[in-house]
């Protein structure tokens, strides 16, 4: 009998800066105009909600939140693409919502190009709720694209004051 080996299911951990190498290779095969890898290493250096699925040698997504003044801010999330629609991409956004949580932010903010069909639904599934537009925020093969600006109202936990 041969054994069929599944592939390993990722682990959620803190991004290190070890990653930062594979972290901007899924970034550069997700996006035509990627994040340089400056960028992660400043998000690190801020404190930010900085975190990766991974698998050994192997970097499957991440998600970055920066929390402040009672708000949280979704900045970039993203799943390597051959890994997309696999559930990971859901995952990621829920350890960021549960980290604004800990942070006690009220509420969570995000952007997404209107031509992300796939990441619109997802957060329409997590309870985003489109609360605006930002003109030509992002750059696009012919110019510039606008983002869709969602926002999710957290709870408070069930016993607070």
């Amino acid at each position: 009998m041969v054994a069929i080996l599944q592939p390993l299911f990722p682990e959620i951990r803190p991004m290190k800066l070890e990653d930062l190498e594979r972290v901007v290779e899924v970034e550069s095969a997700a996006y035509p105009f990627p994040w340089a890898i400056g960028i992660f290493r400043d998000c690190m250096r801020a404190g930010y909600n900085c975190w990766v699925l991974s698998r050994p040698n192997e970097i499957v997504g991440y998600g970055i939140l920066s929390v402040a003044a009672g708000e949280a801010h979704v900045l970039n999330v993203c799943v390597r693409p051959g890994e997309q629609g696999n559930g990971h991409g859901r995952r990621l956004m829920r350890r960021l919502i549960d980290l604004a949580r800990w942070h006690r932010a009220e509420r969570v903010f995000l952007e997404v190009r209107p031509s992300n069909g796939p990441a619109i639904a997802l957060y329409d599934q997590l309870g985003f709720n489109e609360i605006g537009r930002r003109p030509n925020y992002y750059p696009a093969v012919r110019g510039r694209e606008d983002a869709i600006v969602m926002a999710l109202e957290l709870l408070p936990d069930v016993g607070e004051d």
